[in-house]
Order: C-alpha cells, then sequence, then structure tokens
C-alpha cells in the first residue's frame, strides 16, 4: 500500500487525488513541512513523498509520472509526441501557474517577515493572470489540456484551481472556469477532499 506524507491543505491534495482517480489504497500521514517526519523522507523537509515498500519519492510532480507511468493511466506513453505535449503542458502548469501562487505564498506566510516584499504579492497575481489567459488558449474547446481524457498536467493544474481560490486569486469565467469546475467536481478529487477534510477535523 502507498503512504503519502504531508498535510491536504499542501500538494499532497495532488497525490490523494492521482491515488483516487486510480483506485490505489494509501494511508496519510498529515506532516507539516520542516517537521521530523517531513525531514525524515525529503533532505528539504518539503511534503509532499510518497512511500512505497521501503522506498520513498519526493516531489509532487515526480510522484504524478510515476505513479501515471507504473499504472499506465493519467498519461501518454513515453517518447510519443502526445506525451511530449503531456510533458509541455506539466512545465507550463509548474512554471507559470504554480509558481504564481507559490510566489504569493513564500511573500505572504512562508518567508521570515523580514525576507517578505509586499509587492511581489501583486506580481504573483498579474502573473496568474497572464497564465490564465495562455491557459483559454491551449485548452480551446477541448476538455483536458493534453488529450480526450485526464493526465497529469490536469491534475497540477486542477490542484492549482484550488489554491487560487484559497489565495483569494479569481478564477477567469468562461472555457478556463469550466474547467476547473469539472476537475473539481470529479469524484476521485471529491473524495480526496473529504478524506482531507477528515483529516483534518
Amino acid at each position: 500500500m502507498y503512504k503519502v506524507i504531508g498535510r491536504p491543505q499542501s500538494r499532497a491534495l495532488r497525490i490523494m487525488w492521482a491515488l483516487e482517480e486510480l483506485g490505489e489504497a494509501y494511508e496519510l500521514d498529515p506532516a507539516v513541512p520542516r517537521s521530523e517526519t517531513a525531514f525524515a523522507h525529503n533532505p528539504m523537509g518539503k511534503v509532499p513523498s510518497l512511500i512505497y515498500g521501503d522506498q520513498s519519492i519526493t516531489d509532487s510532480i515526480a510522484i504524478l509520472t510515476y505513479l501515471a507511468d507504473k499504472h499506465g493511466q493519467m498519461t501518454h506513453p513515453a517518447g510519443t509526441i502526445a506525451r511530449a505535449r503531456q510533458d509541455a503542458a506539466t512545465m507550463f502548469a509548474v512554471a507559470e501557474v504554480d509558481a504564481a501562487l507559490w510566489l504569493k505564498a513564500k511573500h505572504g506566510f512562508v518567508l521570515p517577515k523580514e525576507n517578505r516584499v509586499e509587492a511581489a504579492k501583486a506580481a504573483a497575481e498579474w502573473e496568474f493572470n497572464a497564465a490564465m489567459k495562455t491557459l483559454e488558449k491551449m485548452l480551446g474547446d477541448a476538455e483536458f489540456i493534453a488529450g480526450d481524457s485526464l493526465t497529469v498536467p490536469d491534475i497540477v493544474l486542477g490542484h492549482c484551481g484550488g489554491w487560487a481560490l484559497s489565495a483569494k486569486f479569481s478564477l477567469p469565467d468562461g472555457p478556463v472556469g469550466d474547467y476547473f469546475r469539472r476537475l473539481r467536481k470529479r469524484p476521485a478529487m471529491q473524495a480526496a477532499m473529504t478524506r482531507a477534510k477528515e483529516v483534518s477535523g
């Protein structure tokens, strides 16, 4: 059985969602970043980590890719053009969407107060809004970002959509807003969120 290390309010929710999509059982240890448990599995003290047997995998993108490749779901085959496009969409999600959200978080509460820059939060919101315009072009009228079924970048972007709401960013209307709503309504995502609420009390 898999074990997910990380509180559900973190990127660990991505892993929970993916495991629910795959129908795989998992345990959850809601460890916070920089805790003893987090450091035990990641030298940077970050979450999530995925434990399988005596092996530990860190970084949400690496974990999602591992799970998708291992189970042959949520991905296109390696060495195909479809996989290259999927990977490009994943890199977009990380570099443009996740990065903007993380920038605001760092300058909002993560960094020591003396290292926070208030203007960085406005810059983060500008970057996020620009990324949403790009996402609309990438989506077109498609249901998913990299093909006709859910793949790794959809998990990343869907999680970022919820994160954006928590960070008080405005999600766009139209195709992008519909895309985020579809992802959040997926039974697997709902199951992961229910489990997250149970753990959080």
